[in-house]
């Protein structure tokens, strides 16, 4: 009987992602000047910093070359950002011996073709509600959330959660 993907939820210290239609729902805007706007959630960026400070490894590895991208996560505090990656495979396996993590403690979320490959390797392959079905089929975890729309949020949360480090807010009392 195949583990729940739960069971692994204790094991991982670093996540690595996709970002068009991971951190982006997986459109593209195009103006008349030829500038490409995505939208990202500001619910997954916080998790992303949230993650970043309780001492997690955080890593985007995409196919894209958006710059607006780059500057976007830097200022969250991600420091290994791989852009125009065609083949994803050689900047996680060159990222994973930089940072001395072995396939077993990462978390992957993709969405698409290109992400299969590292989704095979890592210790729980992940992806948005809306991936294709060949991504979803290798997943170990589907988010219920669509990309672009929480699905970030989603599993750093349950990681961070279950290893207890996710922040609780205490509420107030008005008693």
């Amino acid at each position: 009987m195949k583990k729940s993907y739960k069971e692994f939820l204790h094991q991982i210290n670093t996540f690595v992602f996709d970002i068009d239609g991971v951190f982006t729902d997986g459109t593209v805007l195009v103006t008349q000047e030829g500038h490409l706007l995505r939208s990202v959630s500001v619910r997954d960026g916080l998790a992303v910093k949230l993650a970043l400070e309780a001492g997690y490894h955080v890593c985007l590895i995409s196919g894209g070359t958006n710059p607006g991208i780059v500057t976007r996560f830097e200022a969250l505090g991600v420091t290994d950002i791989y852009m125009g990656a065609t083949h994803k495979i050689e900047p996680y396996q060159t990222y994973t011996q930089k940072i001395g993590v072995e396939n077993h403690q990462v978390l992957y979320m993709g969405d698409d073709l290109p992400d299969l490959p590292v989704m095979d390797l890592v210790g729980l392959a992940t992806c948005p509600q809306n991936a294709i079905p060949e991504v979803k089929l290798s997943a170990d975890y589907v988010s219920p959330f669509l990309g672009g729309q929480g699905c970030v949020r989603d599993v750093i949360e349950q990681v961070m959660k279950v290893n207890g480090h996710w922040p609780v807010v205490a509420k107030a009392n008005n008693d």
